[in-house]
């Protein structure tokens, strides 16, 4: 047996292990296929957000100690430690990679946490389609600017769809004959390239930054960035502007074109140059995404095309006509 499959069999066995200590409520929204997120309160109530639904609030209350205990097993689970010295615990559940948040007070008033499960099953472009969440012109045109190696950039709020989106993207047929370079702090994005390279984050204090530098001697044909949050969007682009096009990120921010103001903001961290010319250069589409009515939906998207002397210029992606939208718009 390999050390693979040895490590699979290990975190099979304590995902069950967690399963079977977890409070009932707990425990049966996360084996529900249609639960996307459970959220555990300070004042014990339970939320949990469905497909298609959006978040309901459950009529069961978790007790603080049903709280704590879960967010115990899931520290004892990972090697770590939670304790009012250490109150706060990010971990990935072992086995499925759900994402895990935990809070114990004083920063908290009670013991409270979120988990975010992975999407069961990958949706594809068509399939957003048909649920009304996306235009057939942008879905033509998405493919196009996937098949055309454009660098896209999903951008959205927390909980908006963007890493479920990307993994639309990421299933088109363009991605399967290339080397694609995943980068990512947990297990998230999935593409069914045959040459695909998953490279992670990890406690040996290996940043997005580092991972990214990295990348550049693997040969990639396109990189991918689970999330872009700090000085690694000026690797990144850079990465994309020498020879590395055709890839996708996700960013947190509340429209299309503020994503590319947070983009500056990020490179900034980095570098105290002027970012609009390289952001422009190496972004060429950003698709923003919104959650409403419990759906998450793409709401705007943008082909950027350079710079005008107000700020971007960028028009509507399945739009034929360019328009020009300065920075002070948004």
């Amino acid at each position: 047996m390999t050390a693979s499959s040895l490590h699979a069999q290990t975190d099979a066995r304590r995902h069950a292990m967690l399963l079977t200590a977890f409070t009932a409520p707990v425990r049966d929204a996360l084996l529900a296929d249609d639960v996307i997120e459970i959220l555990a309160n300070a004042d014990g109530s339970l939320w949990i957000e469905r497909a298609g639904i959006g978040l309901t609030r459950s009529d069961v209350l978790l007790d603080a100690a049903s709280r704590e205990r879960v967010i115990r097993l899931v520290a004892s689970s990972v090697g770590e430690t939670c304790d009012r010295a250490s109150p706060i615990l990010s971990a990935e559940l072992p086995g499925a990679g759900e994402r895990f948040e935990g809070i114990l007070p004083p920063v908290s008033e009670g013991p409270c946490f979120a988990i975010r499960k992975p999407s069961a099953v990958v949706f594809g472009l068509d399939d957003y389609v048909e649920a009304g969440t996306l235009t057939p012109a942008v879905c033509a045109a998405l493919r196009q600017a996937v098949v055309s190696r454009m660098n896209i950039v999903v951008a959205g709020g927390t909980s908006s769809g963007k890493t479920t989106f990307t993994n639309a993207l990421l299933a088109e047929p363009a991605f399967a004959t290339e080397r694609v370079v995943i980068l990512e702090d947990t297990r998230e994005l999935r593409c069914g390239a045959e040459d695909c390279v998953a490279l992670r984050t990890g406690k040996e204090g290996k940043s997005l930054r580092d991972l990214v530098r990295s990348t550049m001697r693997l040969r990639p044909d396109r990189i991918l960035v689970g999330e872009v949050r700090g000085p690694e969007a000026l690797d990144l682009l850079k990465a994309w502007n020498t020879g590395h096009p055709g890839g996708i990120t996700t960013l947190h921010a509340n429209s299309a074109l503020g994503a590319l103001e947070r983009l500056e903001q990020l490179v900034a961290e980095a570098s105290p140059r002027p970012a609009e010319g390289l952001i422009a250069q190496g972004v060429d589409v950003v698709v923003f995404m919104a959650r409403e009515d419990g759906m998450r939906r793409v709401t705007e998207t943008i082909r950027v095309s350079g710079l005008d002397m107000d700020g971007y210029a960028v028009s509507p992606l399945a739009a034929p006509h360019l328009s020009i939208i300065s920075q002070g718009d948004n």
